[in-house]
């Protein structure tokens, strides 16, 4: 009976012993991984934080920041 035992623990430690630990990867922040066009995430800074210009003291015209929307990706926008 004593070799039986034996046997039975040497197969549980095998089996120990071909499992490795998995390693955590650090999640990474969706907000940061994709980084904004620096003058949009300025935009979007100064609007949270409350310090939002006035329309007659804004620093970009309606024309130049409509070409900039263009170059947005269109993921956002539903269709209809």
């Amino acid at each position: 009976m004593a070799k039986k035992r034996k046997k039975a623990v040497k197969k549980a430690t095998a089996k120990r012993a071909g499992t490795k630990k998995k390693k955590k990867k650090a999640k990474r922040k969706t907000a940061k991984s994709k980084k904004k066009n620096s003058l949009v995430g300025n935009i979007n800074r100064r609007r949270k934080a409350g310090k939002s210009r006035s329309k007659s003291r804004s620093t970009i015209c309606k024309e130049s920041y409509e070409d900039m929307q263009e170059g947005w990706p269109d993921s956002k926008k539903k269709s209809g």
